[in-house]
């Protein structure tokens, strides 16, 4: 079967909107051509692919079956004519991220940032926030503190503020922060941060014993697990909240630290860092 590709485009926009006008807009073409094209790849097909709705549209059982084969597709096909389209050499760009911020919020934008810029190579180690930039060859470090890390430039990120976090089988048995002296605190190796929140609280901090988590995404699964309550960044397991595996129990948060760029003073941006800092900026304002 032959399809006409501008049909096939047509009906991937206007699935992923489901409206053929917003369609229309992202093609920059009228409303009136993208509805006549899908309507033709329906005849071709002999199938209907959405159902007219008085507001809007809905995929019928065939168009959902369509749509994430024909999206894979263009998004192939973008990625091949960027590096063909792209002269510059592939440049290899080193980044060592904190495991929370990488998983948390990059992961999830990453995509953008590659299809944008094809001639990254781009290589990803993760860490638990101790990191030798010099040491390990890299080229940026994404690092949770205070940003003043001696020889380094740092640019800031984001904001991290730390808040209780815990399974929601627990949460419901606090209702007042005095209730978790009650509980078991699990601690991370920055050994004063539940001191600080009991001391915003304005109450005193129980004793805390147990095990200490050098990373922040194994001391969120213990958590979510029933281990007992951490205090996490709540903005890096928005994933987490949404599923209800961690729950939120009480607003007041700390600061202890934000996220950061950083780099050695003494290394120029390459081409390929100058591009994944200004995507990373713009990315973290939004």
């Amino acid at each position: 079967m032959h399809l006409p590709l501008n049909a096939l485009r047509a009906f991937e926009v206007s699935a992923r909107h489901l409206s053929f006008t917003r369609a229309a807009s992202e093609l920059n073409v009228t409303q009136t051509a993208i509805s006549q094209q899908v309507r033709n790849l329906e005849d071709r097909m002999g199938v209907a692919l959405f159902r007219r709705l008085p507001r809007g549209l809905a995929l019928t059982d065939e168009g959902l079956a369509l749509l994430p084969t024909l999206s894979d597709a263009f998004d192939r096909i973008a990625a091949v004519l960027a590096q063909v389209g792209d002269a510059r050499p592939r440049e290899v760009l080193t980044v060592g991220v904190v495991g929370t911020f990488a998983v948390g919020w990059l992961m999830p934008r990453l995509r953008d940032f590659q299809q944008a810029h094809a001639f990254v190579d781009l290589r990803l180690l993760t860490n638990n926030n101790r990191v030798d930039i010099a040491g390990e060859g890299l080229d940026y470090a994404i690092r949770f503190g205070d940003g003043a890390w001696h020889g380094t430039k740092a640019e800031l990120l984001l904001a991290g503020p730390l808040s209780p976090l815990c399974a929601p089988a627990l949460a419901s048995r606090l209702r007042r922060p005095e209730d978790l002296a009650g509980q078991v605190l699990l601690r991370s190796y920055r050994t004063d941060e539940w001191e600080a929140w009991f001391e915003l609280a304005g109450l005193r901090c129980p004793v805390i014993r147990g095990v200490v988590f050098d990373s922040s995404l194994t001391l969120a699964e213990a958590a979510a697990q029933g281990a007992g309550v951490a205090l996490l960044p709540a903005s890096m397991f928005g994933r987490e909240l949404q599923q209800g595996r961690l729950v939120r129990p009480f607003e007041l948060e700390i600061e202890r630290g934000a996220y950061w760029l950083a780099r050695l003073s003494s290394k120029q941006p390459t081409p390929a860092m100058q591009v994944f800092r200004d995507w990373l900026v713009r990315a973290a304002a939004l």
